[in-house]
């Protein structure tokens, strides 16, 4: 989707762009922000400067990633450039500022693993004539619920992100919306599904006037919260990484059998998928590389419609 730039003034066109992702993604490889931003560049040289440019204006800074036997640089913005974006006013303001304990520390790996799933959907976009764009996926939205199975707690559901997608027809454009959620095989199968629960339970909250005042409210409401959000409510994708083929494939087959023996789960009508990270890279989201948690074991797409009826 095209948006205007929300970037620091004074800069290059790309250096801006370089700046609003790395404001909404908070941590970003170079290789990334070149396929983000500079896809149609067969070399990143152009991006690395523009990204010099931000480190030298003290809006940007560096740590290093050893890859393969090289060190791949992360780039994440300042104090001063969280600013700076935010002094313009187009994006959504984030309270998260990233530093070099942080970029360093034991969630690197996953935000960049986050990063490089929507990139998976951004590029497959591209391929196919659809829309989406680097700031089409937003991190760790909080969204606040309750579950009858834990009463009196405040819960707050937070996807790893919340994708929007626009899917170009012959006739017709449809938007798309999805939770993603990134496992890196560093949780229990058991904590994992219990975030698919969380997501049903999300899904039947209704809340309730709370009754306070001179005339408490006697209407109960029928409207789930998170309708006052979406239009429908999103697929749940899970993306796996992190481990062999073979063990992804036990781990989601232990995903499924635990989801099966969830009630919650079978009345939900919540529908979710699950796939490696290395599948959606490969063969993109409308490809049939996504296995229902609930029901048969048939290969769908990210509609979470099987290959006979897509």
């Amino acid at each position: 989707m095209p948006y205007p730039h929300a970037g620091p003034t004074g800069l290059g066109r790309i250096a801006q762009q370089a700046a609003t992702v790395l404001y909404q993604h908070r941590l970003v490889s170079t290789r990334q922000l070149h396929q983000l931003i500079t896809p149609h560049h067969t070399r990143a040289e152009y991006l690395r400067r523009q990204l010099h440019t931000l480190r030298e204006a003290g809006l940007a800074d560096t740590v290093g990633r050893r890859v393969t036997g090289q060190t791949e640089l992360l780039w994440w913005l300042t104090e001063r450039g969280a600013q700076a974006v935010e002094s313009v006013g187009l994006l959504p303001q984030r309270p998260y500022r990233m530093s070099p304990e942080a970029a360093l520390g034991p969630l690197q790996e996953h935000t960049l693993a986050t990063a490089e799933a929507g990139l998976a959907f951004v590029d497959w976009a591209r391929r196919l004539g659809h829309e989406c764009g680097p700031l089409d996926w937003s991190p760790e939205i909080a969204h606040h619920y309750r579950d009858d199975a834990r009463p009196g707690e405040d819960l707050a559901l937070i996807p790893d992100a919340v994708l929007n997608y626009v899917h170009t027809g012959q006739s017709e454009r449809t938007l798309l919306t999805f939770f993603i959620e990134v496992d890196r095989t560093q949780m229990t199968i058991a904590r994992l599904a219990q975030k698919i629960h969380a997501y049903a339970a999300y899904h039947r909250f209704t809340p309730q006037p709370s009754g306070r005042g001179p005339r408490p409210a006697r209407r109960i409401s029928s409207t789930p919260a998170w309708r006052s959000r979406y239009a429908a409510f999103p697929r749940l994708l899970l993306v796996l990484t992190g481990a062999s083929d073979a063990r992804l494939t036990r781990r989601i087959a232990d995903l499924r059998s635990l989801a099966a023996a969830d009630p919650a789960l079978a009345a939900s009508s919540v529908r979710a998928g699950v796939t490696t990270l290395a599948q959606l890279r490969a063969q993109g989201p409308f490809a049939p590389v996504f296995t229902p948690v609930l029901g048969p074991a048939e290969q769908a797409d990210a509609w979470l419609r099987t290959h006979a009826s897509a």
